[in-house]
């Protein structure tokens, strides 16, 4: 059951929002819940369940001192990468500003009478839409956080992992990027299972893009970049090779 949490501080907002979120669930039969309606982000956020995929319905313009809509947005970003924002606002010119925070709001509601409980509602199914989408067609997504931005990667399109230069940092690679984050090959190796192969302590690559080995020089190439390749490296990339039969024939010599 996927958790929905709103958080206004205006009390009619929040009871429109709830009555119309709960008939439109009951209705369709969604397997959702309202599970807080929150006058404030602190009593958000000790409800909100970290980790685990909600979706938020985010007054921008909370009466806090230390929080706001898009603060409030970024905190949940962070505790939950995969989560829906929907924010709500009078003013349909702030919504430049997730841009700014690196958020990714699927939609706006305008705080306008009589209006909010209809929006909310058909929100809610184009979210349900959404979500069974990605379910009958999953997106493989690797999620990471460099510095303040949260980026989600297809794993189609990772080369390799390699360890960084500072400690507990790792460099993931696509054909086009480098990006940094705190991390370690171990924990992405049992993560990420048979699509990725150690084969160095300082490597983990994708097996489906590797180009070609010199066991010679201990190196494998992976989208035209070079990657080491260790003797355990070679003994798993031979076994993994035995294990699927002539999958890797025309791209590994071993």
């Amino acid at each position: 059951m996927i958790g929905i949490y709103l958080c206004d501080d205006e009390y009619a907002v929040r009871k429109q929002l709830q009555t119309a979120l709960e008939r439109k669930i009951l209705m369709e039969n969604y397997d959702m819940k309202v599970v807080c309606s929150a006058a404030n982000a602190k009593e958000l956020l000790d409800a909100a369940e970290n980790g685990r995929r909600g979706i938020y319905f985010l007054d921008v313009e909370l009466k806090d001192e230390e929080w706001d809509g898009f603060r409030l947005g970024q905190e949940l970003r962070r505790r939950d990468p995969h989560g829906t924002l929907v924010y709500i606002t009078g003013h349909s010119d702030l919504a430049w500003r997730t841009f700014q925070y690196h958020l990714e709001a699927f939609d706006y509601i305008q705080k306008e009478p009589g209006q909010i409980g209809a929006s909310a509602a058909r929100c809610l199914g184009e979210i349900h839409t959404r979500l069974l989408a990605q379910r009958r067609d999953p997106a493989e997504i690797f999620t990471l956080r460099t510095g303040e931005t949260v980026r989600h990667v297809p794993l189609k399109d990772i080369l390799f992992f390699e360890t960084g230069s500072l400690p507990h940092h790792v460099l993931l690679h696509t054909a086009g990027s480098r990006m940094d984050f705190l991390g370690s090959l171990g924990e992405l190796e049992i993560q990420l299972g048979e699509r990725f192969l150690r084969t160095h302590r300082a490597y983990l690559v994708a097996v489906d893009k590797i180009e070609e080995t010199d066991l010679k020089h201990n190196k494998l190439w992976v989208g035209g970049h070079a990657c080491l390749l260790s003797r355990a490296g070679k003994a798993a990339l031979r076994k993994r090779r035995e294990m699927a039969g002539d999958v890797f024939s025309d791209s590994i010599s071993i």
